[in-house]
């Protein structure tokens, strides 16, 4: 049996990805149970700047995470809130016109297309990226609210007793509506239904319109929030 090369045994530890669909930009994310070096991190650099790439991202990253990122040449790109639900006091999920349902193949399009809206180009997510959201924990759920067409969606997933809500994206036309709150209680309600004791999320720090939400619902701000780190190549070679 061939025999794996160091550097082979480093990338493995590694996902390798493209960024929101932007071959210039690598997503360099730690296999779960790996533990990140600064020597196999800046390996599978080198394979991220052979593959053409001009620029490689972390996932957000925790504090205690970043220390060996940072050791390889990473800076610092975006920091974000982390938010926790106790699930304690959960607000009610009904809405008298619109329905939350779960969504199926035909309401992935028209959530992409919403969410491109809701987003600033960097962080929109493709079609690979919500599939990825939805595959990032071991049970999870995609959710639609509509009437007569989809105006918001939400990916909730846990793991063990703990929850996330992956994503939550609303229309801007039926902003300030209650869909928002309607979807993020149906998300606190199903994974307390699992026998989940928290839930947490995450949103940008410049994102005023969704903090102010979440903590409107009962989220309390981590004293540590999370980071999203970059390396940039300049012309690959």
């Amino acid at each position: 049996m061939q025999r794996l090369a160091p550097n082979a045994r480093d990338i493995d530890r590694f996902r390798i990805g493209t960024w929101r669909g932007d071959d210039r930009i690598a997503l360099l994310s730690p296999r779960p149970g790996s533990i990140p070096t600064p020597a196999g991190i800046g390996r599978a650099l080198a394979e991220i700047r052979r593959r053409g790439y001009l620029t490689a991202l972390t996932p957000a990253l925790a504090n205690t995470e970043q220390p060996p990122f940072e050791a390889a040449g990473f800076i610092l790109h975006e920091r974000l809130h982390l938010l926790r639900h106790d699930l304690g006091d959960i607000p009610d999920h009904s809405r008298p016109s619109q329905r939350i349902r779960r969504g199926g193949r035909r309401d992935i399009a028209p959530a992409l297309e919403l969410d491109g809206l809701a987003f600033e180009p960097f962080w929109r997510l493709t079609a690979d990226g919500l599939t990825e959201a939805r595959m990032a924990t071991p049970r999870s759920r995609f959710r639609v609210i509509t009437d007569h067409q989809v105006l918001g969606y939400q990916v909730t997933g846990f793991a063990e007793s703990t929850g996330y809500l992956q994503r939550l994206a609303v229309h801007p036309d039926h902003c300030g509506q209650g869909l928002g709150t309607a979807l993020i209680a149906d998300s606190l309600h199903w994974v307390r239904r699992h026998h989940c004791t928290q839930l947490y999320v995450n949103t940008q720090e410049t994102n005023t319109r969704a903090l102010e939400l979440y903590l409107r619902l009962g989220f309390v701000l981590e004293p540590t929030g999370l980071a999203v780190l970059r390396c940039d190549f300049g012309d690959a070679q």
